[in-house]
């Protein structure tokens, strides 16, 4: 057998290719948009992709089962109960794949979503001991995937909570020594406490996951559903977005360099994005007025999609040679509208159509007089588990835009996150919709670390 994870860091999202040596089958499990690489993986190893799984409709990135359908002629397939506009080979439970000696179980394990499925991996059909079940969102290491996102379509958290917990419960029917390979790790939405290890066993899951501790049904509800995040605004665009036939992304096509006459000229029009891509020192320096600052760092696309309108175009600028990059990352969320990138560095531009924003530091906020009104935007988590400046707003970052009526219009905003990059998002973006912001250099943790600052405590609500 030929067993390849894939781990792509920005998204936390894991996929797999499990291949057959004998008969050199393969299948990819939970695929990323860009495929390049399970391509090249799958020629290194002599296989032919034959079928791309998905486990269920994702909601956080766009998954790249169509890409992979075109490029090697595979069939899609996800769990019999799955509703998409695409053909599909639907998968019931207890369905066996054979791709040769290798042998593929599917599992129906509905809670996360209600068509989720596990994949149970044997080297050979008779072994007892299955080399691995891949989880998908349905279980992670150290947590469960959120039933909570579906209440838009009907389904309430506490319904998914008590499907995922049997679906749990059945999964505790596999050996111990079976391998646990779930769809994401630590940093991901799509759960509240995952771990930072990739995989794990049943048995090693038994003895340490508060989710699959002996409790009942209701003990169980209760610990899954309590202080889920903030799900990030583009959750409910991409699932939908899955279910739909829609255009390929070609990850190795140039972005259109625009000059900088023509990409004013672009950016001069309604319902597009000048989004700049460098850190937030550089941006502060000198940028475009009413331009987006989203660091093309570890969470740039999971950041554009809480900020930004998938219906607007997108323009990009920062560094030109990073252009592709920043166009395949929004891709990898379904954000297909980036229109061009500006051919020159920005600070190659005339003076005259660049500004400046201060970011204060620490002392100097401490020193104000009146430092307008403070706005963390970090998580709600964050909050509790570290405290925050006294007399400060909380608005987690994903819910900004839906309650920008709680900001004063009239007082300038310090926006704070933990580190500095959310807090340069959001300040960016509160400049665009007419607010006077700024933002705080190395953000709470920075304040928190000056012996003289007041003692940190929870925010107003």
């Amino acid at each position: 057998m030929i067993f390849v994870p894939f781990y792509l860091e920005c998204l936390s999202h894991a996929s797999y290719l499990v291949g057959d040596r004998t008969s050199g089958r393969a299948v990819v499990v939970d695929p990323q948009r860009d495929v390049n690489h399970y391509l090249a993986t799958a020629e290194r190893h002599g296989l032919t992709i034959e079928r791309v799984i998905e486990t269920h409709v994702h909601a956080d990135f766009l998954s790249g089962h169509l890409e992979l359908a075109a490029r090697t002629g595979a069939r899609v397939s996800y769990g019999a109960r799955t509703d998409v506009a695409f053909d599909t080979d639907p998968l019931d439970h207890g369905r066996h794949l054979t791709l040769g000696e290798v042998d593929l179980e599917i599992l129906h394990t509905p809670g996360h979503t209600p068509e989720s499925i596990c994949v149970v991996v044997r080297e050979h059909a008779r072994d007892t001991v299955p080399y691995a079940v891949l989880t998908g969102d349905t279980l992670f290491v150290g947590d469960v995937g959120r039933p909570d996102l579906l209440a838009s379509q009907g389904r309430s958290a506490d319904e998914m909570a008590r499907a995922l917990y049997r679906s749990t419960r059945a999964l505790l029917a596999l050996p111990d020594a079976t391998r646990v390979h779930p769809a994401h790790g630590a940093g991901s939405s799509c759960g509240r406490n995952l771990s930072t290890e990739l995989s794990s066993t049943i048995g090693e899951q038994r003895l340490s996951n508060y989710a699959l501790a002996d409790i009942t049904e209701d003990q169980f509800v209760s610990a899954v559903l309590d202080a889920q995040p903030t799900a990030p605004a583009y959750f409910a665009y991409t699932s939908v977005r899955n279910r739909q036939t829609r255009p390929l992304l070609d990850e190795d096509a140039p972005v259109p360099a625009l000059a900088p006459d023509a990409f004013r000229q672009a950016a001069r029009a309604g319902g597009t994005t000048v989004l700049d891509t460098r850190d937030p020192e550089p941006f502060a320096s000198a940028h475009l007025p009413g331009a987006i600052n989203i660091p093309l760092g570890a969470r740039f696309a999971e950041l554009a999609g809480t900020v930004l309108d998938a219906r607007d175009a997108i323009l990009l600028c920062g560094d030109p040679s990073t252009a592709r990059q920043a166009r395949n990352r929004l891709a990898r969320i379904g954000f297909d509208n980036v229109r061009g990138a500006l051919a020159t560095p920005v600070t190659a531009l005339d003076a005259a159509h660049l500004t400046a924003t201060e970011r204060l530091t620490p002392r100097a906020l401490a020193a104000a007089p009146d430092g307008g009104t403070l706005l963390d935007v970090r998580g709600t988590g964050e909050v509790h588990d570290n405290g925050t400046i006294p007399g400060s707003h909380h608005i987690p970052l994903p819910q900004l835009l839906a309650r920008l009526d709680e900001l004063p219009a009239d007082r300038p905003l310090t926006v704070f996150c933990a580190g500095g990059n959310r807090s340069s998002v959001a300040a960016s973006v509160l400049r665009a919709r007419g607010f006077t912001a700024t933002d705080l250099r190395g953000g709470f943790s920075a304040w928190h670390g000056e012996p003289s600052h007041p003692a940190a405590t929870g925010p107003r609500a």
